[in-house]
């Protein structure tokens, strides 16, 4: 394998423009992903469709993402980054145009399915960062690309009250979204350079097929749950189904030479770590979103609680300032990530993320109490973002840096289902028949069980800081420094060590 400073592997890349691309693109993953949310009302009313119908939009796109970001971060380590990343933004800038001019449900679900392929687009930048960027800059990259996944969803709900906030098309904001695509497309293919992969294979088809089928059945239940119910055949038996088709694929992977992710690697302490927090994590940010945005639109004379706000004033007031504050300290995080390491960082922003749902589960009362608990909550989701790309890269050799944070963003995608489903539920088995709004017991429930998520995260962290302790290894702000000591022991050279 050849160094990056190899002259036949490409000219050097400019760091600051690297990163702006890919963080970009990242952007337009969450933003696709969070802009329907509030529009899901508009869709049914435009289309003549039902609410279990119009459910489809958030789902299709999901089990889309389930199904392709492993597959989509395997050949990116076997094929290389750049065609790949090029492919995903031609689809989602398809499906984003189909979902702009079409007027057919069957279409719309199509556009979200090629949206869907956007969810690859993370664990490729990760890769991108690590294979291109010096140590000293690869920390504060990955935060920063990876604060996009929060900061953008909370874009993609501003956009939306803006450009819908009235009753317009909801087709308006995927405007927004086609336009970003097409720029970070042509960014992407004027800066992305040309480089060989670093993996060597195939595809673990089978493995791909059967993974897919198994986090489709338990997507399935958990998005549809409240439409079907909880205590349906359909979803007892797709949850029954996930975990026989889940369990299968474990055992394929033990027996098959170049599986689409080693079990070893799933096993090991130090993914189990990120993984859990990336699952925490979703659900703590999709719990925060519909909490906070059904609760501040409520009329308080008609629930006793709420402040009657407008969608675009829920937006724009209560979930904007929080973006804002993640932009600021998404590069913040990076370095106090390179100083101290990305379990004592996650350590911090899970204890935001505590004292933020635990305001809104309380002392909710005054708008102002509502907008710092969104503060907190969104800083703790974007310190978390920060942290959990260091701590998959300092675990895994570079040839599996695709599939692993793909794995990540699928535990973060499957937490953020959970964390708007139990909302959702939650809000909906206490709505009062005469007013047609929750009880306010809903809005405690929902921020106790992001406060729960959030402590969970504290408690990975500390678990993580402790088996560090116990095991000697002293974890080192260097998130490469495990691989650099790896390849050292092996005597081999690491491609890591070589970046410029």
């Amino acid at each position: 394998m050849r160094a990056p400073t190899d002259p036949e592997a490409g000219p050097t890349v400019r760091p600051a423009l690297l990163v702006l691309t890919l963080a970009l693109g990242v952007t337009t993953l969450s933003l696709l992903q969070s802009l329907v949310v509030p529009v899901l009302g508009r869709i049914e009313d435009q289309l003549g469709v039902s609410p279990e119908a119009a459910g489809w939009v958030l789902t299709a796109n999901l089990l889309a993402a389930a199904v392709l970001t492993p597959v989509l971060g395997r050949l990116g380590d076997l094929r290389g980054e750049r065609p790949v990343i090029l492919g995903i933004l031609v689809a989602v800038g398809l499906g984003t145009l189909l979902a702009v001019v079409t007027e057919s449900l069957p279409l719309l679900l199509v556009a979200r399915i090629l949206q869907g392929s956007s969810y690859g687009l993370f664990p490729l930048s990760i890769s991108v960062l690590r294979r291109e960027l010096p140590e000293g800059r690869l920390s504060v990259a990955m935060s920063v690309v990876s604060s996009t996944l929060a900061v953008g969803g909370v874009a993609g709900l501003v956009a939306t009250g803006l450009l819908v906030g009235d009753g317009g098309d909801y087709r308006r904001p995927f405007w927004i979204g086609l336009a970003i695509t097409v720029v970070s497309l042509c960014l992407a293919a004027r800066v992305l350079p040309h480089r060989p992969s670093s993996a060597s294979g195939g595809v673990d088809w089978p493995g791909a097929v059967v993974l897919g089928a198994g986090l489709v059945l338990f997507l399935l239940p958990v998005s549809q749950g409240n439409a079907w119910g909880w205590g349906s055949a359909r979803v007892l038996g797709c949850l029954a189904g996930s975990v026989v088709v889940l369990t299968g694929w474990v055992l394929l992977q033990r027996r098959t030479a170049q599986p689409l992710v080693r079990p070893a690697m799933l096993a090991d302490r130090r993914t189990i770590v990120p993984n859990v927090a990336g699952l925490m994590t979703g659900v703590a940010l999709f719990a925060s979103f519909l909490a906070v945005l059904q609760y501040v639109q409520t009329p308080p004379e008609v629930a006793g609680y709420g402040f009657g706000a407008s969608v675009l004033e829920a937006s724009v007031v209560y979930l904007l300032p929080g973006g804002v504050a993640g932009i600021v300290v998404a590069p913040l995080a990076g370095r106090v990530v390179s100083r101290l390491g990305a379990l004592p960082t996650l350590l911090g922003g899970a204890s935001c993320g505590v004292a933020g749902f635990l305001l809104l589960a309380f002392l909710r009362g005054e708008p102002w109490v509502v907008v710092v608990a969104g503060l907190l909550t969104q800083l703790s989701v974007t310190v978390a973002y920060a942290a959990l790309p260091a701590l998959v890269v300092q675990a895994v050799r570079e040839d599996e840096t695709g599939v692993a944070n793909a794995v990540n963003s699928i535990a973060r995608s499957v937490g953020q289902a959970l964390g708007s489903t139990v909302a959702v539920t939650l809000i909906a088995a206490t709505l009062d028949p005469a007013t047609g709004f929750p009880d306010a017991v809903a809005f405690t429930a929902v921020g106790l069980i992001g406060a729960g998520a959030a402590l969970t995260v504290a408690l990975v962290a500390v678990l993580g800081l402790l088996a560090d302790r116990r095991a000697g290894t002293g974890r080192r702000p260097d998130p490469l420094s495990d691989v650099e000591e790896a390849t050292a022991r092996a005597g081999e050279w690491s491609p890591v060590s070589g970046i410029r």
